[in-house]
């Protein structure tokens, strides 16, 4: 089976910098707040503040502190050691670059919620100005503001997810300028969690590729098969299990064709081409409602008519079908 690369994925693109070297250096936020060279990002839910020509609005530290005063006149600007300042990285020229995390307008429920309730929402708006979804405008960002973003959005969402130890319960504090927690009754340090998820494009020996809709989404979307990886499991071995759990489909050959982070919450996308070995679709029924083979003559039909919603463009799953679409028997 022959298989080309997916390469400039939008949310893998990335310019600037992370700076590791500068996360243990004592004062490195509160140096940062004190220049106005700084760059400060703004993210929430998911979520970043926009221009109204639809790019990321960068701030000063000083115009950073006055969006907290206009969305609270009451609260004031956080210290350089509160959770609310990341340091995404350092430019080339030497400035620093942080984010800001803002309250949500949507928080986390007390009663929890399914593991992937993110995976499945959509991607909203992608209107200029104001905020807007990662999702919606990630494939329209430049590859600066892409990377940065998307580190901002992951870790936004680690903090919320993550505010105790999970050895012993007992609240966690910052450290490492926004990339560790560390908790102070046993000690331990935490950090970033990254869960490794498959997403495949399955084809057949006529070339036709396998798109499910699952339960939880809205009428009409489709999108190639994914999943995450289990405990003791290789990769290659999730694209089996999970096309054949979830529409019963035999796979033979797998081939790597790409990554890309997935901050909702917390996935990396794995992508591959899979070779289908039987045609015979039987969905699960709890997560995958229906699956379908297309051949490109149909799915065009089907996308044309309004039948089918492609998965949106800052996904990998978009970028899968778009190479099959343009690559007919690779």
């Amino acid at each position: 089976m022959t298989h080309h690369v997916l390469s400039g994925l939008p949310l893998a693109r990335s310019t600037v910098p992370r700076a590791a070297h500068l996360r243990e250096v004592p004062h490195v936020v509160a140096d940062a707040l004190a220049d106005p060279r700084t760059r400060v990002l703004a993210v929430r839910d998911g979520g970043l503040l926009l221009t109204d020509e639809g790019r990321v609005r960068w701030l000063d530290p000083a115009s950073a502190g006055a969006l907290i005063a206009a969305g609270d006149p009451d609260a004031g600007m956080p210290g350089p050691t509160s959770d609310a300042w990341l340091l995404l990285g350092e430019q080339d020229d030497g400035t620093r670059v942080l984010a800001l995390r803002l309250p949500d307008q949507h928080p986390l429920t007390a009663g929890g919620e399914p593991a992937d309730v993110l995976v499945h929402l959509s991607d909203g708006p992608a209107g200029p100005g104001g905020w807007a979804s990662l999702r919606a405008v990630g494939a329209s960002l430049d590859a600066h503001d892409a990377g940065l973003a998307t580190a901002a959005v992951a870790l936004d969402a680690w903090h919320d997810r993550h505010p105790r130890c999970p050895r012993c319960g007992a609240p966690t504090r910052v450290a490492q300028a926004g990339w560790s927690r560390v908790c102070d009754v046993d000690g331990s340090e935490h950090y970033p969690r990254t869960d490794p998820a498959v997403i495949m494009a399955v084809v057949d020996d006529a070339d036709r590729l396998l798109l499910g809709h699952a339960a939880a989404w809205p009428a009409g979307r489709w999108s190639t098969l994914a999943g995450f990886v289990e405990a003791g499991e290789s990769a290659e071995q999730a694209v089996r299990r999970e096309v054949l759990e979830e529409t019963g489909v035999l796979v033979g050959d797998v081939a790597y064709v790409g990554s890309q982070p997935w901050p909702f919450p917390a996935s990396l996308m794995l992508g591959f081409r899979a070779r289908a070995t039987s045609t015979h679709v039987e969905v699960d029924g709890v997560e995958m409602a229906d699956a379908r083979w297309f051949t490109r003559d149909e799915l065009t039909a089907a996308v044309d008519s309004g039948e089918v919603l492609l998965p949106g463009g800052a996904s990998i799953a978009r970028a899968l079908v778009e190479q099959w679409w343009s690559r007919p028997g690779a």
